[in-house]
């Protein structure tokens, strides 16, 4: 649902949502980085760019998706700003032109710099290690920055995404995020206005993957990736996982997951970018 929708459904007012919402991603956060700072670090992963926009579609972003190979576990994500591309009008040739000159233009090597953060944090300690990916030119040069060994296996993106493919847990998931949010659909109204709100529901969207649903949608009793990942005995509730508060400086967050909990992501459009400030908790 979009952020309208469920204040209708519970009769409040939108920004009640926006806020929750909001306190209920870096919640999410620091709830993952809690269970997976002690744990091992992955040695395969499979990663992807998954392709939406935010604000109206003159402004596309790519969240970057690493999950483990072999237990859909849902791993670390980060996101970049893409220049609008693809097949348009001479007027919307020239919008595009006019946004440029007022607001800049995004950085093309956005996606290069942005995966390589993701694959630091998650290979972070490992000399060795195997991504597999599809043909995207910039995961190769994002790889050979990497301080670890990196065997690279490519799979094209045209190849039939069935489980036999290599990338099969990064396009499960893709899958999953568009058919869970509503921000995400081919054609919707429901678009995220912001980046960051687009990135805080992706972060209640990982726990719940992670920790709540079963990796098989027909298979009943079907265990969570956190379950077979070991981490886990059961599949988690909302209660347990609210059950107590995660204060920010007892969890070190990775430098793109601190930006996102102090709201420091800005749609560049938009004349207010309100950061998350504490302003009376110590």
């Amino acid at each position: 649902m979009a952020n309208r929708q469920i204040a209708r459904d519970l009769n409040v007012a939108p920004g009640t949502i926006d806020r929750q919402l909001s306190r209920l991603a870096r919640h999410c956060l620091l709830f993952h980085r809690q269970i997976t700072g002690n744990a091992s670090t992955t040695t395969e992963v499979v990663v992807d760019g998954f392709e939406s926009f935010e604000l109206s579609q003159y402004f596309p972003i790519h969240h970057h998706l690493a999950v483990e190979k072999g237990t859909d576990f849902f791993i670390y994500f980060t996101d970049s700003e893409l220049r609008r591309k693809g097949r348009m009008t001479e007027r919307q040739k020239q919008r595009r032109q006019e946004l440029e000159c007022r607001y800049g233009r995004p950085d093309p090597k956005a996606i290069e710099k942005d995966m390589g953060e993701l694959l630091d944090v998650v290979f972070n300690g490992r000399d060795r290690a195997i991504v597999y990916s599809d043909d995207h030119p910039a995961y190769r040069r994002s790889i050979r920055h990497l301080n670890c060994e990196i065997e690279h296996v490519v799979t094209s993106g045209r190849e039939y995404r069935s489980p036999a493919n290599n990338l099969w847990e990064v396009n499960l998931l893709d899958l999953l995020i568009r058919h869970c949010g509503a921000n995400h659909k081919r054609e919707t109204i429901a678009w995220s206005k912001r980046r960051q709100a687009s990135a805080e529901r992706l972060a209640v969207f990982l726990v719940w993957r992670n920790y709540m649903k079963g990796r098989r949608e027909k298979e009943r009793g079907s265990p969570t990736p956190a379950m077979e990942r070991g981490l886990y005995d059961r599949p988690l509730t909302v209660d347990y996982i609210l059950s107590a508060r995660i204060f920010r400086d007892h969890v070190e967050l990775p430098g793109r997951w601190a930006d996102y909990y102090d709201r420091k992501v800005e749609t560049r459009a938009l004349r207010s970018n309100r950061a998350h400030e504490l302003r009376y908790a110590r």
